[in-house]
């Protein structure tokens, strides 16, 4: 699997460190962004279709 970097602002990843961990919503950070990169992706998929733009 390849590796991304980002840089990303203290104070969104203090938040989203709020989330991650033994019984919260995510087990690690990346965890939680590759979560929200699909769940973008998802939407930017919902966004194409609704606009007649398909694959």
């Amino acid at each position: 699997m390849p590796k991304v970097s980002l840089d990303m602002p203290n104070e969104i990843l203090t938040d989203l460190k709020k989330h991650v961990g033994d019984e919260k919503k995510f087990v690690s950070v990346a965890d939680a962004i590759r979560t929200a990169c699909r769940k973008l992706l998802d939407q930017l998929d919902s966004i194409d279709k609704m606009h007649g733009r398909g694959e």
